[in-house]
This record gives C-alpha cells, structure tokens and sequence, in this order.
C-alpha cells in the first residue's frame, strides 16, 4: 500500500519556542522526526513547514520539504495545504506524524495507515492502547477514546472514560474492564478528506474538549483505531520532555 508521510513543523511554539530546530544528539529534532518516519513502509516524507529555516535545516539534511503560509490555525490546515502543493490525489492515504515526536515508533505509522485502507467507510485514522495507570486515567492531559465493535471511535475525551455507573460512589480505585484505551497522537487521512477538513465547522464538542478529532465525528464522519499494546516513544511538549530526550541522544553520540 501507497502513503505519504506529512509532518507539520511550526516554529513558533508557546512553551517551546524554535522547537522543530531543538538540538537532539546534533541533528535538528524535525530532521530525527523525519529520519524515523523514513524507517516505515512510507513512500514519500514529507515536512510542511512555516519558516525558512525549518526548510533550511531539512534541506541540509536531505529531508523533502514544502513551505506553507505560517498563519495556519491548526496542523491540519497546514497539511491540507501541503497535500495541495504535493498536488496528492483525493483517496490517497497521508499520515500525520508530530513534528515533536523523534522516537516515534516507524511499526505505528504503518499500522495507521494500513487501519484505513481497511476500514471502509472510515475518512481518518488513529492509534491507542490500554492505559494501566489510574493517575493516567484521572488525568486530563491524557485524552481517552472509546469505540465500537468495528474498531471505530465513539468519543474522544479528557475525562475519564468509559465510567462505570457507581464510580462517584467507590472512587477511583481501579480501573475498568476492558482496559480504557489512551489516544495516540497519529492520524492517517484519506487526501481529499484532509483538504474537506479545514472547511467543516468547528463543533460544540471540539470547542469544550479542545480536541480537533471530535469535529470529524459531529459531521458524521468515521475514524478507524488501531489499537496496540505497544506504549508510544516520548513526545516532547515541555521543557522538561526536550532534556530528557536529549539526554537519551546524547548517550547514542557517546
């Protein structure tokens, strides 16, 4: 099977300004994202980027680029309008990998990807797998997603789910059977659907959970999970994530 690898690299972060340029054992932390995209079964990787030296440090490196307009509101803007610019035809499959993810794991790109083009019906793809600990459970940093007997997502949420009935009453000192799934942060996309997506209005739903996924599901649209036993790679969303990722590549230098 066919697919694209779309990588968004912002270079004005919040917490993490110049973020995609961050050091991780010499080599920018966009260029360690796409280096380990290219280790899956993608036929092209692609990073969609909104400075000139983020474009510049992937060229250096032999890592493709397009350049895309930096006002973009979320990611998924940007990537429709890469997929524009690649000229990608509408049933195409892309993968969406984070730009802040060098450790992501190639085997969960291929399996984003394959979920989709087995899953009829279904416009988007993503990734889970069972959560373990309660404080995960609880916390709200942690998105949860529940679905259906196809593998399909029901909801997406910040809370805790699923709930059993007398949960207020017992508190939370276990955790429901099956396992609740924790959400990944990966997205395949059928190309057409992806460029649809920045025209769809904003949800209720999205607009409370701050979950961009829950407005494909409020216009009635499906999303195949592949659900993994494998726990994701570290991300980096903090200060504190940059160090300790850097310290892990620092001692593959060593």
């Amino acid at each position: 099977m066919s697919f694209t690898v779309l990588i968004p690299a912002r270079l004005a972060s919040t917490r993490l300004p110049n973020k995609p340029l961050a050091d991780l054992g010499g080599l920018p932390m966009v260029v360690r994202v796409a280096q380990q995209a290219c280790k899956s079964r993608a036929q092209r990787v692609v990073v969609a980027a909104d400075d000139e030296r983020v474009a510049q440090a992937c060229r250096s490196h032999g890592v493709e680029v397009v350049m895309t307009r930096p006002d973009h509101a979320t990611g998924s803007d940007r990537l429709a309008e890469a997929c524009e610019q690649l000229g990608l035809d509408g049933g195409e499959v892309v993968v969406n990998v984070q730009g802040d993810e060098p450790m992501i794991d190639p085997a969960l790109i291929d399996a984003c990807a394959d979920v989709l083009s087995r899953r009829i019906g279904c416009v988007m793809s993503t990734a889970a797998h069972p959560i373990e600990d309660i404080a995960e459970f609880t916390s709200t940093n942690v998105v949860k997603v529940v679905c259906d007997a196809m593998g399909r997502a029901l909801y997406f949420s910040r809370a805790p789910l699923p709930w059993w009935r007398d949960g207020y009453r017992d508190g939370i000192g276990r955790l429901s059977s099956p396992a609740p799934l924790r959400h990944i942060g990966i997205y395949g996309y059928h190309a057409g659907f992806l460029r649809r997506f920045p025209t769809l209005a904003q949800s209720p739903l999205e607009i409370t959970e701050s979950l961009e996924q829950l407005r494909v599901l409020w216009h009635g649209e499906r999303i195949a999970v592949h659900v993994t036993d494998v726990r994701p790679g570290p991300g980096v969303d903090t200060p504190e994530d940059l160090a300790r990722v850097q310290a892990y590549f620092d001692t593959l230098r060593a």
